[in-house]
């Protein structure tokens, strides 16, 4: 009998590539919203008390940056207080949890790749609140794998199927050049997943595709490897006004998975192309 695996956010495009690359190993048990309110504990509780799985998957999240700002209240309960509720289920539980946060904990100001051991400073809510949910993690669960990403693409809303429906519509697109970090593919952090669920390698990861770009260089690389012909207008964070700040430099090297031996992610480059065969 395969073990029972609690998948949380399963409509994302994180929740989408677990379901693609964990379904064969692990019975997944798959709730979004509407089957689950993670933000609301006696439902939490009452899910992995009656399912007493092995391992829950933590892939929701509030992750609309701008709005965070606007409506903190609610990033705080789901990124944060949700967070909590699916840590204290699963030490109950005695279940593993893996929880996804972001690169966003970080405020960007270097210019070297992060490790899970450089001190941590959010510039926005968003980050404040995923970071407070990792420290809910550390605070209530035993057994648990807190895995930061960045730049996620998937099946799903994300920046490369942005810059494919904009090759529709236009034949200049503008695009941010001074923002770097690591384009991932949902598919090689699911994979990632698959590895480390089984060990008992407990503790804070970094989890993204090798190497690094700009959100340009991403857009650019997509219509090259679509065999598009588009123009990308580079432009400033400056020129291009959001709510929230974003990070300028936002790598995270992987350096916890370098020293244990683990999933070695595959370069940006190659996980685009994969992916961009598959679309």
């Amino acid at each position: 009998m395969a073990k029972k695996v609690v998948v949380t956010g399963c409509h994302g495009q994180l929740g989408r590539a677990i379901k693609q690359i964990l379904a064969e190993h692990y019975q997944l048990i798959n709730t979004d919203v509407a089957e689950l309110d993670i933000t609301d504990v006696s439902a939490v509780l009452a899910l992995v008390r009656e399912t007493k799985p092995y391992g829950i998957i933590n892939c929701a999240a509030y992750t609309a940056v701008d709005k965070c700002e606007e409506d903190m209240e609610n990033a705080y309960r789901i990124n944060a207080i949700g967070t909590r509720n699916l840590a204290m289920a699963a030490r109950e539980a005695k279940a593993k949890l893996v929880h996804i946060s972001t690169d966003y904990v970080f405020d960007g100001r270097g210019n070297m790749p992060y490790t899970e051991f450089d001190p941590t400073g959010p510039i926005g809510v968003y980050g404040a609140s995923k970071l407070a949910g990792e420290n809910f993690v550390k605070e209530f669960a035993d057994q648990y794998f807190i895995v930061r990403t960045a730049w996620l693409y998937g099946e799903g809303a994300n920046f490369v199927r942005t810059m494919l429906r904009l090759s529709k519509e236009k034949k200049v697109v503008q695009v941010v050049a001074d923002q770097i970090g690591t384009p991932t593919s949902a598919v090689e952090l699911a994979r990632a997943i698959a590895w480390l669920l089984p060990t008992d390698e407990y503790g804070l990861y970094h989890g993204t595709c090798a190497g690094e770009c700009s959100w340009a260089d991403l857009a650019e690389a997509t219509y090259r490897l679509m065999g598009l012909k588009m123009e990308v207008e580079r432009i400033s964070t400056a020129e291009y006004k959001t709510a929230a700040k974003r990070p300028a430099y936002s790598v995270l090297r992987n350096y916890m998975l370098e020293l244990i031996g683990g999933y070695r992610f595959a370069y940006w480059h190659d996980a685009l192309k994969e992916h961009l065969k598959n679309t």
